[in-house]
């Protein structure tokens, strides 16, 4: 069976022919290349072992793992041996740690009979990734979140209340998504990441709280002096660097997802 890759996005599609369209991305069947071929030369130049990253999927060719992933900081030791073919020959030299914890617990039943029991998190985790739920509740705050900066300047320098006021009602916005956004992360971290602690996982997460609780004080603190952002409020500025903190901090939290998303992506 022939195996077709799309030059777009990357889906792989085994059949005689390539698809009319890619069933991902839309794009035509003419922007799909044969992969049988290369992988067989692939397999040939191949001298050294092939490694994966069972966190984020890397691939690194030698002798032995890296001593660390150059995508997700994994250590050596959750990476697991492959073939030409990726398929999986051994094991990881460190097992990867538990999903989330159990919180809601029900009864299932596999293979031969025997019973075991499966997490309501694992099952929620599972679902949220089948339908990405977590990358569809991270662009709603992410498309925002500029916006409320902007209308802030825009509102101190051309002294218009009403760019100061769209900027709170779309942070009251932004404040209730946040906490989807964050629940939705953690599953996605604990159920394709293993949840593991590394410093770009600890640095993403550390940089989507700073954002929840500079939404949250920027909210709260218009709620309570809602003359903030007068021109004699000595405190205008303030309230305008903690919102340029929190639009930095989710800046820094996307460039991890994208790089944890897109690090393994071929850049031909």
């Amino acid at each position: 069976m022939k195996k077709w890759e799309c030059d777009v996005c990357g889906f792989v599609h085994e059949g005689e022919e390539p698809p009319e369209k890619c069933p991902v991305c839309d794009s035509p069947g003419t922007l799909f290349a044969l992969m049988i071929e290369a992988k067989k030369e692939e397999a040939k130049v191949i001298a050294g072992k092939r490694w994966r990253c069972i966190v984020c999927g890397y691939v690194h060719e030698g002798d032995e793992p890296p001593e660390i992933c150059p995508v997700c900081a994994a250590p050596k030791s959750m990476f697991v041996e492959i073939d030409a073919e990726g398929k999986e020959i051994g094991t990881p030299l460190q097992p990867a740690q538990d999903s989330a914890p159990l919180i809601l617990e029900s009864v299932g039943t596999i293979p031969g009979g025997k019973k075991e029991k499966s997490s309501f998190i694992d099952r929620l985790a599972g679902l949220s990734l089948k339908i990405h739920l977590h990358p569809i509740m991270v662009h709603f705050p992410n498309g925002v979140l500029p916006v409320v900066l902007v209308f802030l300047v825009i509102s101190i320098i051309f002294r218009i209340a009403s760019f100061e006021t769209a900027a709170y009602y779309n942070l009251v916005f932004v404040l209730l998504t946040l906490p989807f956004v964050l629940i939705t992360g953690f599953l996605e971290w604990q159920k394709r990441y293993k949840g593991v602690k590394t410093a770009i996982f600890v640095t993403k997460i550390m940089s989507s709280l700073i954002v929840f609780a500079a939404v949250s004080v920027l909210v709260f603190w218009r709620l309570l002096d809602p003359d903030v952002l007068a021109e004699e409020s000595p405190t205008r500025f303030i309230y305008l660097g903690v919102a340029a903190g929190m639009l930095g901090a989710a800046g820094i939290a996307g460039y991890l997802g994208g790089r944890l998303v897109f690090g393994t992506r071929r850049n031909d």
